[in-house]
């Protein structure tokens, strides 16, 4: 592994090391461009992966204080990773593409009160070729020959419900897990626990893909355990470096030809918005007042049924399964944009906790009693960007660095509660269609896509970002991971990070060639 001074200025800094981190980390590493990866989070193995979800959480999930208002969990609003891998270690392999409308959602859904629509400044002629390279380098199973995942028996109970109401779209998903023998990891075993961290390495992480491949060109150092508290510029605004507190907790500081933050749209947010200054009071690339807002977040409800039969749906690959038929733009539902139907399990101590919220006593412990019985859909649909649902900075309260703490604000638009109560009555559609003998909704997830804090836009005003990820203000600071999202659609939104960190390899490659970083 390489390792690059403090004082060399010569290397790109990469912060985070997940989805859109690690894979831009690996792409510039295999250019030759140097790369030092600065990540939050500890460095796991396989070998510290346990089918445990509990003593997973703990491992790797971000416990650091957060505010949640309007709706969220007010110490609790989101769920992303703290670990090298990033929420590549928690995700369940999901890799639908967007849809080619919902890259234009503004000429699409047209003026809609209360949202902040625009169109993707890239659209899917210009994204196609990279979201084949993203399935391409994930071993994304259903794609370039390989076999789809076999379904487990909760994916059957959905499929067959599914089709006895009428849809048609069915299958067991593009996932980014084995489905063969590939990159030198096995295909997946069907063991499950798959949000835990993968314990054979079937599933695709850039824990051992991208970070260990990215090591091997002798062009790549990964600092893990170094939080990034503030990003540093020059007088004519060209950022030249990084502050952070490494292992040991010394601050540091880290000089940089550019920087990449992928730090998750939360951290992403809260790091530029604290790294302001004289020639940036609103905090770096802020010109447009834009960083932080329109935070997003795909709504992911659920519902549990007991089946007139054992499904044991914890068994196998917990969330290969689709139903698409409702992703589409139809507005006789009486709303706009789409969802999905997947297959989800849950474990007992979940369910006694958020399975009758409230709950007490003999009827709640009769369900659970019958664990054998249940089946689980979760559906998630698209969330339009609203200028009010934001990252900002608390006031008063710091943490342990004396960073200020997140303060994330949410609320559903009426149009997501309309969307909702239809995914909810659907699910229940597709359980009783097998005889299911009753059903419960788990409607209070936390968030686990965290989109569009530094977006895209084709217009400085609308957004942060342009079409490579460079953002308007700083022609040397990119943003790399899911903060980027214009619009969230109604995809897990990993595919399409991997494949916007290709293409922005690509262009900073091209970027550095010709003398512009």
């Amino acid at each position: 592994m390489a390792h690059f001074d403090l004082t060399d200025s010569s290397a790109v800094v990469v912060i985070g090391s997940g989805a859109g981190g690690g894979t831009l980390s690996n792409e510039l590493a295999q250019k030759g461009v140097k790369v030092v990866c600065l990540e939050a989070g500890p460095r796991l193995s396989l070998a510290d992966i346990v089918n445990n979800e509990g003593t997973m959480f703990k491992k790797m999930s971000w416990l650091d204080p957060r505010k949640g208002t309007g709706q969220l969990h007010p110490q609790f609003p989101s769920w992303s990773c703290k670990t090298v891998g990033g929420t590549t270690m928690h995700w369940e392999g999901q890799c639908p593409r967007l849809q080619e409308h919902e890259l234009m959602a503004q000429t699409t859904y047209g003026e809609v009160a209360d949202t902040s629509f625009i169109d993707w400044p890239l659209g899917m002629q210009e994204l196609s070729s990279f979201y084949a390279k993203a399935e391409d380098k994930m071993g994304v199973a259903g794609t370039n020959g390989r076999p789809f995942l076999p379904g487990n028996n909760n994916y059957k109970v959905m499929a067959a419900g599914a089709r006895k109401i009428g849809y048609q779209d069915v299958d067991t998903q593009h996932m980014a897990i084995n489905s063969t023998v590939r990159d030198n990891r096995p295909s997946c075993q069907q063991i499950g626990f798959c949000n835990s961290g993968c314990a054979i390495g079937a599933k695709w992480s850039t824990l051992y893909t991208e970070v260990p491949k990215a090591e091997a060109t002798g062009n790549f150092e990964l600092r893990a355990e170094s939080m990034v508290v503030r990003i540093h510029h020059d007088a004519h605004g060209r950022v030249t470096g990084v502050d952070y507190y490494d292992k040991g907790g010394v601050l540091r500081h880290q000089k940089a030809r550019a920087v990449c933050v992928a730090g998750n749209a939360i951290e992403t947010a809260r790091l530029l918005l604290n790294s302001h200054s004289d020639l940036f009071p609103g905090g770096l690339a802020n010109s447009s007042n834009q960083v932080g807002r329109n935070y997003m977040t795909h709504f992911t409800i659920c519902v549990i049924s007991l089946m007139p039969k054992p499904v044991n749906f914890h068994r196998g690959t917990q969330m290969a399964g689709v139903v698409r038929d409702e992703m589409r733009h139809d507005l006789s539902r009486g709303f706009w944009g789409g969802y999905s139907i997947n297959p989800v399990p849950f474990p007992p101590e979940f369910l006694a906790a958020h399975m009758q919220h409230g709950g007490w006593g003999e009827e709640l412990t009769a369900s659970l009693q019958q664990y054998d019985h249940l089946a689980g859909l979760m559906m998630m649909g698209e969330d339009p960007p609203q200028a009010t649902n934001r990252i900002t900075l608390d006031p008063e309260v710091t943490d342990q660095r004396g960073m200020p703490i997140p303060v994330v604000h949410y609320s559903d638009h009426p149009n997501t509660t309309k969307m909702k109560a239809h995914a909810l009555r659907q699910g229940k559609a597709i359980h009783s269609a097998l005889g299911a003998t009753k059903s419960y909704e788990i409607t209070s997830l936390p968030a686990t896509h965290n989109l569009g804090t530094a977006r895209m836009s084709e217009r400085v005003n609308d957004g942060v970002c342009n079409k490579w990820g460079q953002t308007h203000d700083i022609k040397n600071l990119f943003v790399s991971d899911g903060s980027l999202f214009s619009t969230s659609g109604s995809a897990n939104p990993t595919l399409t990070i991997v494949a916007l960190a290709i293409r922005q390899a690509e262009f900073i490659k091209s970027e550095i060639e010709k003398g512009n970083i």
